[in-house]
């Protein structure tokens, strides 16, 4: 008798390109995903001829194409695939021919470069903090802008709603109101949280580098990843993990 593989959901649901495995894990926690018909408890195992269904609607195990977008986030757009949920989602105004998602997220009045995709494996390994995976930021804030935020907001940040503090960071001042901040981390309103902390208010904020990829399409736009940047992508992803651990950061 050939031997049965088991997957967790998950991980079958964002192999296929449904989903990223956390967006994955959401959809199983709101009961919305099925094997079988039955509703399954968080980390249940499916063999090959198990039948996944989200809400309702078979998830087939085929191959397909893997895509790769640049995409320059206008304010006001939420980063979620819920389309039933939000009305201004990314996925909605994209209108892409094939489902995708997004890596991560940019909060609805922040602006920028977002990566979108339907290769679940590389989502985790972009996304988790302990990668140290750069992220790069401009943002200006309501009053000029001193050596001491310039230093604080560098050295980290503690968030009590968090319950964290931020990690080192790099900080550049570009103008009386500008600056510019490099990432490794990815808490949930991160730089609105420190900037805050300080007494400071964001007035606009834009993302415009993930790793090796930079912004350079206009507002509303997006573009496939040269070839040339998605090797340089993957070597910087090579010594990268993909597995969840606990206690894990929410990437926005």
């Amino acid at each position: 008798m050939a031997e049965v593989t088991l997957k967790r959901i998950n991980k079958f649901l964002s192999e296929v390109g449904y989903c990223s495995r956390r967006e994955a894990d959401k959809l199983i926690e709101t009961g919305r995903v099925t094997i079988n018909g039955i509703v399954p408890e968080m980390g249940t195992k499916i063999a090959f001829d198990d039948v996944v269904a989200v809400d309702g609607v078979v998830i087939k195990n085929t191959k397909t194409s893997f895509v790769y977008l640049a995409f320059n986030k206008p304010v006001g757009i939420v980063c979620t695939t819920d389309t039933s949920v939000e009305k201004n989602n990314i996925i909605d105004f994209l209108k892409y021919p094939k489902r995708i998602f997004p890596i991560g997220r940019l909060d609805k009045p922040s602006e920028g470069l977002i990566l979108l995709t339907n290769d679940g494996d590389i989502v985790n390994k972009i996304l988790r903090a302990s990668n140290n995976h750069e992220k790069e930021y401009i943002v200006t804030v309501d009053k000029p802008i001193s050596q001491t935020f310039i230093e604080r907001m560098s050295s980290g940040i503690p968030l009590e709603e968090l319950k964290k503090t931020t990690k080192k960071c790099k900080v550049e001042k570009l103008g009386t109101y500008k600056f510019k901040i490099i990432l490794t981390q990815g808490l949930n309103r991160q730089i609105r949280r420190m900037c805050d902390y300080l007494n400071y208010e964001v007035q606009t904020l834009k993302r415009v580098r993930i790793m090796n990829i930079k912004l350079d399409t206009p507002i509303g736009e997006y573009r496939e990843l040269t070839k040339e940047e998605f090797s340089e992508l993957n070597k910087l992803l090579e010594e990268s993990t993909k597995t969840y651990q606990k206690n894990n950061n929410k990437i926005r």
